[in-house]
């Protein structure tokens, strides 16, 4: 059993560094930041969040 883990192990590692999977792992290393606002925008450009606030709630949090 010991020899049939450890082949699957060096396997398991052949198969990740194998020559043209570096597009692959390159894509997926950027899944995270997709979604991301361009660098270009400030935070100043987005609306104030305390411009009106909730009545209902002392605390200023949002209702979710």
């Amino acid at each position: 059993m010991l020899l049939v883990l450890t082949l699957f192990f060096l396997g398991v590692i052949l198969w990740a560094f194998r020559p043209g999977s570096r597009p692959m792992h390159d894509d997926a290393s950027q899944i995270p930041f997709r979604n991301e606002q361009p660098a270009g925008r400030d935070r100043d450009d987005r609306p104030d969040r305390d411009s009106n606030p909730r009545t209902d709630n002392p605390k200023g949090h949002e209702n979710v």
